[in-house]
């Protein structure tokens, strides 16, 4: 009687799992459907860029795969994403709110947090503070130039020699926004920088790999000691630090006299009290969603970008060219030099092209029933924009599968900015940093061509220009030779 129970249960729970992997009516299609498992044996570990690539290939620019029992609808191409996230923007503005990212961040923040009053203020509170802190001001190219010297120094150092640029383009990227947000920077080897640059490099990878797909599909197993639990306890790590910092703040602020975002943060507190989404437990996710957003992709693409220069020494030298021509006479470059400068900006797209940091954007979903190029999608459901697809589409692009800055020069040498392009998203929930990022790109690229050639080691072997899968896509570990240029 016990086994018979046992088995018709099984019988009746194989089932349920049976109905609620089936696609509903008018829903995109897709490959065939595991129960439980749904598509999960479909995608490669390491690396599921190539199986949305050939899903894409088999079933058009829109289908659905599972994720375990839940259903996902993948967008691929110009045509899709802009119907998408641009044109019906708000239809599509949500974020799913039962991922580990979720459980990990305790659904605070910005980036992960779901359409909504509170999502709104804080977004418009960010751009606001961003703006008011020089965000396309002389101030906040002041804040980069500071922290680039620490990066000369470094490179200095190591003139005639190789060194592994990672830590350096993930610490200066991190002080930047550090500046921004807490009114200070760190050395280098200070072990607070380490630790937090080891966090958010850890979860960036925990985030996208197979354990969060099991967190994500066996509810039953999340207080197991399983490896995600890394993941909280990295973002527990970051938490303290942060609080430990807005602590000090609040002894030693000035109300009203504002150094920095948190100072801000407490500011708008001070107006709003109680009973509204601003709260201290609010700003210390909110920071670690900007600190997470402004140096993990930026360091990565200033990884991408100086992988190619040295394996492609014709495109360095060009740059080097531009570059001397412009800033010739002058100290330092600034931030409108760009203007003049139509192939380094074609360059820099271009490293921004092919690094295609955030391959699968932040996941979204539907906030209401809505519709997708004749498919009928529910409310909820989760949205994979695969920016991979459109990054790479053929028709957007002169060279779609090779490195060159002819994607985005015309005919006569002029910088132009395809519709295709872009690694920020689109819509409602593009990337508030973008403006901070394009400034950081050019100024730390620019910098450091003027003064150093980067060469690729004799003894290195051939490069491998296969990125590390996760959040984000990260170059694998190279090093790279310096040597001083001649003064110009």
């Amino acid at each position: 009687m016990f086994v018979t129970a046992v088995l018709l249960w099984l019988c009746v729970w194989f089932i349920i799992l049976q109905f609620k992997c089936r696609r509903p009516k008018s829903f995109p299609p897709g490959p065939p459907v595991l129960p439980f498992l749904g598509n999960l044996l479909d995608f490669s570990p390491g690396n599921p860029l190539k199986d949305f690539e050939k899903f894409g290939k088999a079933f058009g620019d829109i289908y659905s795969v599972f994720i375990g029992p839940k259903p996902a609808v993948v967008i691929n191409g110009l045509k899709a994403i802009k119907e998408a996230i641009v044109i019906k923007g708000t239809d599509f503005a949500g974020r799913p709110q039962d991922l580990m990212v979720n459980d990990v961040t305790q659904r605070r923040g910005v980036i992960l947090a779901d359409y909504g009053s509170s999502w709104r203020d804080h977004r418009r509170f960010a751009l606001m503070t961003l703006r008011n802190f020089g965000l396309g001001k002389k101030s906040m190219e002041d804040r980069i130039k500071e922290e680039i010297q620490h990066t000369m120094k470094t490179l200095e150092n190591s003139i005639g020699e190789t060194l592994s640029p990672q830590v350096m383009f993930h610490n200066a990227s991190s002080n930047i926004i550090c500046r921004v947000l807490f009114g200070k920077r760190y050395d280098y080897e200070d072990e607070t920088i380490k630790v937090i640059v080891r966090c958010f490099t850890e979860n960036a990878k925990l985030a996208n790999g197979p354990w969060a797909v099991i967190y994500d599909s066996l509810p039953v197993i999340r207080n197991l000691p399983l490896p995600f639990r890394k993941a909280f306890k990295n973002y527990q790590i970051c938490q303290n630090i942060v609080q430990k910092l807005l602590d000090e703040h609040k002894k030693s602020r000035a109300p009203g006299e504002p150094r920095d975002f948190l100072d801000c943060y407490l500011d708008e507190l001070d107006k709003r009290g109680d009973g509204t989404s601003f709260s201290e437990e609010q700003l210390i996710m909110y920071s670690l969603d900007l600190h997470f957003a402004g140096t993990d992709t930026t360091s990565n693409t200033l990884l991408t970008g100086f992988l190619y220069l040295m394996n492609f020494p014709h495109i360095q030298e060009r740059c080097q060219q531009e570059i001397d021509q412009v800033l010739e006479g002058k100290d330092q470059p600034g931030f409108e030099d760009r203007h003049d400068m139509p192939y380094m900006q074609a360059v820099i797209h271009e490293v921004q092209r092919v690094a295609n940091t955030v391959p699968l954007s932040v996941f979204h979903c539907t906030t209401k029933d809505t519709e997708l190029m004749g498919y009928s999608l529910p409310k909820g459901t989760m949205i994979i924009q695969n920016l991979d697809s459109v990054l790479k589409e053929e028709g957007q692009w002169k060279f779609p599968h090779e490195f060159n800055p002819e994607n985005f020069l015309n005919e006569r040498g002029e910088f132009i900015k395809p519709e295709a392009f872009m690694p920020f998203s689109a819509g409602p929930r593009m990337c508030l940093g973008e403006g901070l990022a394009r400034m950081e790109l050019f100024l730390i690229m620019v910098t450091l061509l003027r003064r150093f050639k980067f060469t690729w080691p004799e003894d290195a072997g051939e490069p491998d220009f296969t990125p590390v899968f996760g959040v984000t896509l990260t170059p694998k570990p190279y090093r790279m030779k310096v040597q001083l240029r001649a003064e110009q």
